[in-house]
């Protein structure tokens, strides 16, 4: 089992999850993203390197003690890491068994959510927080800003909130062109209604 990858960003903090973190940043997307930030995600002559679970635990281990410090570990993002969940599962599992390793690292993920129900059922036990950027809820925006239908998102939302509310930060950004402050603000009230409450607001980039 390998997998493309586009970077790893070490030495992370406060910005991929708790403590300090190593990003591991996947080759391939669902969305094409009008302002996307890793446009090389979805380049054919995007991919850094390819990596099996077992090389890139001997990449980010050189962190361990930086992780057992801060309570940190690795963030997984990209791209949609949610499309190689059995990549994930096999790499905790490895982190687990990893004498070297004393306290278990944090795994993040950083995703749209734009997978397949079973993508993300498949890794949900095994990751302590997520990063959801749910663009905006509104489903013509949605399409507009990604070229893609929000449908999945929103199933997913709904049907794992048992599981996904505990975990999860909702990323709600005011796109410049696409959306209004008034379009977060219904946005958040919708995920609200679901049980959702923590949230990131910010303004993207053009």
């Amino acid at each position: 089992m390998s997998a493309p990858l586009i970077a790893i960003d070490r030495h992370r903090l406060s910005t991929d999850g708790q403590g300090v973190t190593t990003l591991v940043a996947f080759h391939g997307c669902p969305l094409h993203c009008r302002y996307c930030l890793n446009p090389q995600c979805l380049q054919p002559e995007g991919i850094w390197k390819s990596v099996t679970p077992e090389e890139l635990l001997e990449e980010v281990i050189v962190d361990n003690l930086y992780f057992e410090a801060t309570s940190g570990g690795v963030t997984f993002g990209g791209g949609e890491p949610l499309l190689r969940p059995d990549f994930i599962v096999a790499f905790f599992q490895l982190m687990k068994a990893d004498e070297r390793i004393h306290t278990p690292w944090r795994i993040t993920i950083e995703t749209s959510l734009n997978v397949a129900a079973e993508s993300l059922q498949t890794v949900l036990p095994f990751v302590d927080e997520l990063f959801v950027d749910i663009k905006d809820m509104n489903p013509d925006i949605y399409q507009r800003y990604t070229t893609a239908s929000n449908q999945q998102t929103l199933h997913n939302l709904t049907v794992f909130a048992n599981e996904l509310i505990p975990k999860t930060i909702i990323r709600l950004p005011h796109i410049p062109n696409y959306n209004t402050p008034e379009d977060v603000v219904r946005s958040r009230q919708q995920l609200e209604a679901t049980g959702y409450r923590r949230f990131d607001e910010f303004d993207y980039v053009k």
